[in-house]
């Protein structure tokens, strides 16, 4: 039965909207949430800061998490019934035919998702950790991509810069005081950081183990298919953190050791002098933009040079149909216009409630993807433009 998903669409799944929260966040309401359905799963869990997108990782939210939290469902059938599925469901029934059999082969499953982070404010300087301590919890590591969409970013709210990273010559002794003095209120560990100013329209690549508070732009953030952290900042916007978002990915028996802690640190990489310069992530185009602006279209890499997650922003130009073809799959989210893909309606809603359905979100298999997805734009004066997001993908640019 759940194959009439895959072919209603031609190999493009519809997805539903996916709303994650945080109780350790502040929305910034630029996700095009409804502000009463902001605190949907209950004010004790915090408020709705971040959908996620193509996503078979189930969210790490405690003990109130819910059992499908994070989780994309692919809706189907009847436009006014639908049918659902998860789309984890979906991959491992039909493995190769879904995602290709290079990932299928490799990972035996969807390796990555993304989503939209939306905070008013920074969050605590954090990492997430490399696989020698996710695998010490049964995890996986979680590199990830940070890009900033001009259409989701009206204003900056409350600090629009990250600090990512150690200043160079900073001591293990100094990182292990922060965590000494915990309880005392501010613990300064940003002190020991440098604090970059976000600009829209381009990101940044964040390796497992990299220290980074993130700032309040509105992000879109392809990241491997885990959700581990560990918060080493004690207080944000006067906002105490709890020792138990340090240690929720630690082993419970090292949960105060702090030279474990420490050592979770990818201490050459947060320290390197050349940081801004490796990490730093301008769009670059796929392909010559004469070449595309004459065929229709312009797509831009904007995430790359890692071996883990890649990502594109596409926008389709007034009144043009083109074929786009990918070497794998993808998952994608509307930013802007309207139109067709394959033979799915595409629009970028202005606002919704929780629980509604959308047209906003898709997730196109590698045949469909190979084959070449038509898109047309009815606009005169509007482009389409989607984010797509893909696992491991050869064909993104090196640094």
């Amino acid at each position: 039965m759940t194959h009439q998903a895959f072919e209603q669409g031609e190999g493009i799944l519809r997805l539903a909207p996916t709303w994650v929260p945080r109780s350790f966040c502040i929305p910034g309401k630029r996700i095009k949430l409804h502000p009463d359905d902001l605190y949907a799963f209950g004010a004790n869990r915090g408020g709705i800061d971040e959908r996620w997108f193509s996503s078979t990782t189930k969210a790490d939210n405690g003990p109130l998490t819910t059992p499908d939290e994070g989780l994309s469902y692919i809706v189907y059938g009847d436009l006014n019934q639908p049918q659902k599925v998860l789309l984890k469901d979906l991959v491992t029934e039909m493995g190769a035919r879904l995602i290709g059999d290079d990932l299928w082969s490799r990972y035996g499953r969807w390796p990555m998702y993304s989503k939209f982070f939306d905070n008013r404010g920074p969050l605590p300087h954090h990492l997430h950790q490399m696989q020698e301590h996710a695998s010490r919890v049964n995890a996986e590591q979680k590199p990830e991509c940070y890009y900033f969409p001009y259409q989701v970013n009206n204003y900056g709210a409350d600090f629009p810069h990250t600090y990512f990273g150690l200043e160079p010559g900073t001591t293990t002794d100094q990182v292990r005081h922060c965590l000494e003095i915990w309880n005392e209120g501010d613990n300064h560990i940003t002190d020991l950081a440098k604090a970059y100013r976000l600009t829209p329209g381009t990101g940044w690549f964040v390796p497992a183990g990299i220290l980074h508070a993130p700032g309040s732009l509105c992000t879109y953030e392809p990241q491997w298919s885990s959700d581990v952290f560990a918060m080493f900042q004690s207080l944000v916007s006067e906002v105490p953190t709890d020792w138990s978002l340090l240690v929720k990915n630690v082993p419970a028996e090292l949960s105060h050791d702090l030279d474990y802690i420490v050592s979770m640190i990818d201490w050459p990489n947060n320290t390197r002098p050349d940081f801004k310069q490796a990490y730093f992530r301008p769009p670059r185009p796929v392909h010559p933009m004469d070449e595309m602006t004459d065929q229709g279209y312009i797509e831009k890499w904007i995430a790359y040079g890692n071996d883990y997650v890649a990502a594109k922003e596409l926008a389709v130009l007034p009144g043009r149909t083109v074929t786009i073809r990918d070497a794998g799959p993808y998952g994608m989210i509307m930013l802007q216009g309207h139109g067709t893909m394959g033979m799915w309606p595409v629009e970028t809603p202005t606002l919704l409630r929780f629980g509604q359905l959308s047209n906003d979100e898709y997730f196109v298999s590698c045949q469909a993807a190979e084959q070449g997805v038509q898109i047309t734009n009815p606009s005169a004066t509007d482009p389409i433009v989607m984010l797509k997001h893909f696992g491991p993908n050869r064909q993104s640019p090196k640094m």
